[in-house]
């Protein structure tokens, strides 16, 4: 949060190039979510999961993927925007821009609230969450802004993002699907095309990182409503069978 207010503060200045303060502030988003998924992960190998490390990591996540998301995605994406020679559509722009961050911040809290009810103690492999996981929704804000850290100033892309927040954050209070990962062990022996595919993907992030992390973001995102569009498939198809074919007489 800090360096998107400093970040903020080199644009307020007259400086509207790639702002090394947004930049930080995304990688800094990354950093996290890969902590997120590293605590959790030795809690579940070490046994040592509990009601108070349950409570203590949501209230880190609403404030580290929540609140901090919420503060680059309007400080980057909506407050430098220039309306068309309008005075009164940036005014509108800005109140839009704090309406939308806030709307994401009250959504993530919802979805860890909601998590945190419904999680069964004796069902930690389950393959799906209910709604897009917080962590995701910060990671693809973070993913864009590490895409081009030079603040918006375009009107209509300013209106794009908002409206790509307000889907984030439909997603994540949502009861669509997501993939968990959390039924994958990394004792059991893998084949060696899954060692060549963990290679080639690392070894496209470190030379592409930016259109690679951007990449992954997003097919995380589109995947729950991938499944949701292939669960819909599915019902409809069992809902109406094909109808059986005639059987032909002889004679």
């Amino acid at each position: 949060m800090l360096q998107a207010f400093e970040g903020a503060l080199q644009v307020s200045a007259g400086d509207y190039g790639p702002n090394t303060h947004f930049s930080l502030a995304a990688r800094a988003l990354g950093f996290a979510g890969f902590l997120d998924a590293l605590d959790g992960g030795i809690a579940r190998i070490t046994n040592t999961t509990s009601d108070f490390g349950r409570e203590l990591d949501s209230l880190a996540d609403v404030i580290t993927f929540g609140l901090a998301p919420a503060v680059l995605a309007l400080s980057w994406g909506v407050l430098f925007a220039v309306a068309p020679q309008h005075s009164l559509l940036q005014t509108h722009l800005s109140r839009a821009g704090y309406l939308v961050s806030f709307f994401y911040l009250l959504c993530g809290a919802v979805r860890l609230a909601r998590f945190n009810v419904q999680t069964n103690p004796a069902r930690p492999e389950r393959k799906y969450f209910v709604g897009m996981p917080i962590p995701a929704a910060a990671l693809f804000i973070a993913a864009v802004v590490f895409m081009d850290s030079s603040p918006v100033r375009s009107f209509a892309f300013a209106i794009v993002w908002m409206a790509m927040l307000v889907a984030i954050s439909l997603l994540m209070v949502s009861t669509w699907r997501y993939p968990s990962f959390k039924h994958i062990g990394f004792s059991k022996p893998r084949t060696p095309l899954i060692v060549v595919v963990v290679g080639g993907v690392a070894f496209l992030i470190w030379n592409w990182k930016q259109v690679m992390l951007l990449a992954l973001a997003s097919a995380y995102v589109a995947s729950g409503i991938g499944i949701r569009i292939g669960n819909f498939i599915r019902k409809h198809r069992k809902s109406n069978p094909p109808a059986p074919l005639a059987e032909r007489q002889i004679g």
